[in-house]
């Protein structure tokens, strides 16, 4: 059974308690800057303020209404110069990915990309502990820049728990005025083409079904698709079967895939390797079925039904029916 049932009620007092005694003793260093760049997006800047942040610079511009690499760049840069941050964060999404290392190549310093986890080290005075996979995710990296500021880094999305907006924080709302080198801006936006079909994101389910090496052929996730559908869930999956060319990349859940917090996460054939338990050890409840009693996934379970999933997934699909 997880542990995680107890903690969940210890850490939010002491990290609150952790936060109030970092801003005591040194309010700088705990003050959080926002950074809101488009067109006619003033008024976002209040839920970011709610959100979490301190202090919002807007910079709105109609040349910033979509996306550019180098006008964002530029903006960002003037941003940090001006403002001087001891760490800055982007998520590591598409654009986020584009973006961070520009922005690190302009003002020399150092990037950490696609983070996992993020800490403040203890025996290191205000150095930024960045932990990410390496070698194909067969390990754990933690990462620092001692030598140069901003530290950077982007963060995969899932991997931080949102906290609630909370409707009573007041916060600074400044105009941050940026005037762009438009000769510098290559790139034309043309046309907008949206991308077809029913692409879906795991990390904003609330209920997964994934399949790992023991669900075997493609055709197999015919049963867990059954059974998604029954619960109003979706399917996901381990590296193994993205590996082997069973599912898509965007449903892979892990260290190399993606992380997730769903209500309830069903691990059907999934052995529970540590890569794997990673992307999903958060998830509130937990079933895995599995046909290895010893199998490492039931260390994290909150329900374990050890036996054939073939067997066993159509029967739990017949009784959520009735």
């Amino acid at each position: 059974m997880k542990k995680k049932l107890i903690t969940n009620y210890i850490i939010k007092p002491r990290l609150k308690e952790k936060v109030a005694e970092v801003k005591a003793n040194n309010p700088d260093a705990a003050k959080v800057t926002a950074l809101l760049i488009g067109h006619n997006v003033k008024a976002l800047a209040d839920e970011l303020v709610k959100a979490g942040a301190d202090k919002v610079l807007v910079v709105d511009q109609p040349k910033l209404e979509v996306y550019d690499t180098e006008a964002y760049t530029q903006v960002l840069t003037a941003a940090i110069n001006a403002e001087k941050p001891e760490i800055v964060l982007f998520g590591a999404t598409t654009l986020g990915r584009d973006l961070a290392p520009r922005v690190s190549s302009r003002i020399a310093t150092g990037l950490t990309a696609d983070c996992t986890k993020l800490e403040l080290l203890k025996d290191k005075e205000r150095q930024l502990g960045m932990t990410r996979p390496a070698f194909g995710g067969n390990l754990m990296a933690t990462i620092v820049s001692p030598d140069h500021r901003p530290q950077m880094a982007t963060v995969r999305p899932g991997v931080m728990k949102k906290l609630p907006k909370s409707d009573d924080r007041k916060g600074e709302i400044v105009d941050f005025p940026v005037t762009l080198d438009e000769s510098k801006m290559k790139v034309k936006l043309l046309n907008v083409v949206k991308e077809g079909g029913n692409k879906v994101d795991i990390s904003e389910a609330k209920i997964l079904v994934s399949g790992g090496r023991g669900v075997g052929a493609k055709q197999n996730f015919e049963l867990l698709e059954d059974l998604a559908a029954e619960i109003g869930g979706i399917v996901s999956s381990s590296r193994a079967q993205v590996d082997a060319g069973n599912m898509p990349h965007d449903r892979q859940v892990g260290q190399t895939g993606k992380t997730v917090r769903p209500e309830v996460y069903f691990a059907c054939g999934i052995s529970g390797a540590i890569q794997h338990v990673a992307g999903m050890q958060d998830s509130k409840v937990i079933v895995a079925i599995n046909k290895d009693a010893d199998a490492p996934i039931f260390n994290v379970a909150d329900y374990g039904l050890v036996g054939d999933l073939f067997e066993i997934v159509p029967q739990l699909t017949e009784a959520l029916k009735n």
